[in-house]
């Protein structure tokens, strides 16, 4: 009789384990892309002014890496590492509908990297869209308005969708946050309480 290896997986069973033993990645490509056209975006509206002077070229490229980073965030990444995805339908009678949807946390197989990448590259990168705004307003520089607004609107609308995913599509996000600050305020008074 064979002896079968303890990291090969019987016939039949899930190899996610052996998968994450070997890489805490399980999704490498959606995650180097997930990262890749958020931060390429970035880099080129820093760096046009240095390498190319012409608004054009650069305004191209700026709006097509942030479509190709909207794109493959809300139907790739999203799903792949964190299990999440939302849309808009439209119905018959012409009213729009959000949907959101999550995995069921037994069938989700992501790992704790992945969703940390996800998380951190949904965060963080609206904030220096934000940061771009402000600079362009106080610098004059209108005409990269509508490029920035561009990138902080497709960006934030992830940001948003995946946050309603997260959170639950049809609860509220300022009930959300008061019902946690009060447990956070019941939670402190209970431990003042037990120390007097």
């Amino acid at each position: 009789m064979l002896e079968q290896d303890s990291d090969t997986p019987l016939f039949g069973e899930d190899d996610d384990s052996v998968v994450l033993k070997r890489s805490k990645l399980r999704h490498p490509l959606a995650s180097f892309f997930h990262v890749f056209f958020r931060s390429s975006a970035i880099l080129v509206y820093l760096l046009c002014d240095i390498f190319n002077g012409s608004f054009i070229p650069s305004m191209v490229a700026i709006i097509l890496l942030l479509s190709c980073d909207f794109w493959t965030v809300k139907n790739v990444s999203g799903r792949l590492l964190v299990g999440l995805r939302w849309w808009n339908q439209i119905d018959e009678d012409g009213k729009s509908h959000w949907v959101f949807e999550s995995k069921k946390t037994g069938k989700l197989t992501t790992s704790g990297a992945e969703s940390r990448i996800f998380w951190l590259g949904l965060v963080v990168c609206p904030i220096f869209w934000v940061v771009f705004m402000f600079s362009t307003i106080f610098s004059l520089k209108i005409k990269w308005l509508a490029v920035v607004i561009m990138g902080l609107v497709l960006q934030w609308a992830n940001l948003y969708g995946y946050v309603r995913c997260k959170v639950g599509g049809r609860s509220n996000l300022q009930t959300l946050a008061k019902n946690y600050f009060g447990a956070q305020f019941f939670k402190q008074a209970m431990e003042r309480t037990q120390k007097s």
